[in-house]
């Protein structure tokens, strides 16, 4: 049974136990074999998958701080494939901004692959904050994406430093958007 048919087979009931494996399975996926490698990956997919996001989270988070810059990559990874499956009311209620603050410290790290995640999880952030604020406005279309775009500037300037601010606001910037203001692709 690999780790994979675990997370299937368990889910959420093994939340509580996981730490040692999430710690090896960190480390396999960022190593050179090759076999290995691929094993921990579909591990780690598997427990985004079956696992809930909403305890997964909590346990991700001290990897992200990791002084392996390996294993930061990989669950931060991990983190933005979890972040999704919260869904809208499950990012809120998870708090917006602590998201939006760990995808901040993320931007910046070493390694490509967790800058790619922290990309990605703050596209899914703000479309999250868009479909919020365009449903608590109840505006029509063509006034939505000015006062979306401020709206988020204003978020991300209130919860984040100045540079971090900046640095989110020109990924989300970059962004490509539909014909509605939302962003695409989420």
């Amino acid at each position: 049974m690999t780790a994979a048919d675990i997370f299937k087979a368990y889910g959420e009931r093994i939340v509580d136990t996981m730490d040692p494996m999430l710690l090896q399975l960190l480390l396999k996926s960022s190593q050179d074999k090759r076999f290995v490698c691929e094993a921990a990956e579909r591990s780690l997919t598997a427990m985004t998958t079956w696992v809930s996001p909403a305890l997964l989270l909590p346990k991700l988070q001290p990897y992200l701080k990791n002084r392996n810059p390996r294993i930061r990559a990989k669950a931060s990874m991990c983190f933005s494939r979890s972040v999704p499956n919260l869904g809208a009311d499950g990012i809120q209620e998870y708090g917006l901004e602590k998201l939006i603050q760990i995808a901040a410290s993320q931007l910046s790290d070493q390694l490509p692959e967790s800058r790619e995640a922290a990309r990605a999880l703050i596209v899914e952030l703000q479309t999250v904050h868009d479909k919020k604020s365009t449903v608590a406005t109840g505006e029509n279309p063509e006034e939505t994406t000015t006062t979306t775009a401020s709206s988020w500037e204003q978020f991300c300037q209130s919860k984040l430093s100045p540079l971090s601010a900046q640095a989110v606001l020109r990924v989300t910037n970059a962004a490509p958007r539909g014909d509605d203001g939302l962003l695409l692709g989420s």
